[in-house]
Formats: C-alpha cells, structure tokens, sequence
C-alpha cells in the first residue's frame, strides 16, 4: 500500500464575528478583514488544521497580533496535542480563539501571524480605519 506525506497544511484562518464546531465541522458567522474602529468588537480567529499521519505528538501553536510595523500587541499561545487515530492518514483540528475588546492605538494594516512549532505558516491580515463615528465625533 502507498502512503503519500502531505504536510501539515492550514485550510481555514479567518478573523470573523462568531464561530462554533459542532461534530466536527466548523461554521462561521461574518468573516471580515477590515474594521472602522478604533476596538476590535468580541470576534473569533477560527483555523482549521490537517495533519499528516507522521505530525503525530505535541506542537506549539501561537498567534500573534502585530501592527504595520511589526510591533507585537498581543500573544496567544497554545498547546496542540495531534492524535493520530490507527486507521487514518491525516486528521483535522479547528481551533477557536475568542479575542474580547482588542483597542488599536491607530489605524492602518495589523496581521495575526499564525506559527507552528516556530515556523510562520500565515497571517490573517486586518486592515483598521477610524471614523468620525468611532472617535466620537458628531458631524
């Protein structure tokens, strides 16, 4: 019997309103990538990850917010723990991080930068403008 090696590979990365998994399967509610405000509104980073029979074991996964210039606003960490079931090849993990009242000190490009196990996999990009509205001021 042949077995093909297909890397670890990151099917879904989304910032988005809501997310929940259900047996299995992922839903999302209102993915977007841009706000016009200076707070991130409660939302959720929704990933859904496959990995390759020989991922087998613990890895680090981390994601950080970072702004246009590369400075780091906030870490999350966590703990992934790949179990591989004998009768498979591969298995998929989604992985829902609530983010509650994230504020921007200003506008313009931010990324959630996506690493596993120390190596970049992808960055979910978030772009920030400010209204009139979202400063307070009335027109």
């Amino acid at each position: 019997m042949l077995c093909y090696y297909w890397p670890m590979n990151i099917q879904v990365a989304v910032l988005c309103d809501a997310a929940t998994e259900t047996n299995g399967k992922l839903s999302l509610l209102g993915a977007f990538d841009t706000i016009c405000t200076q707070q991130l509104p409660q939302c959720s980073i929704a990933l859904r990850m496959k990995f390759d029979s020989v991922e087998d074991g613990k890895h680090s996964l981390k994601l950080n917010f970072v702004d246009e210039d590369g400075k780091l606003l906030i870490t999350i960490d966590r703990q992934v723990d790949v179990v591989m079931p004998e009768d498979s090849h591969f298995i998929t993990s989604n992985f829902i991080v609530s983010i509650q009242q994230l504020k921007f000190e200003k506008p313009g490009h931010y990324s959630i930068d996506l690493t596993l196990d120390g190596r970049l996999e992808t960055s979910i990009p978030l772009m920030v403008k400010y209204s009139q509205h979202s400063l307070g001021i009335e027109s």
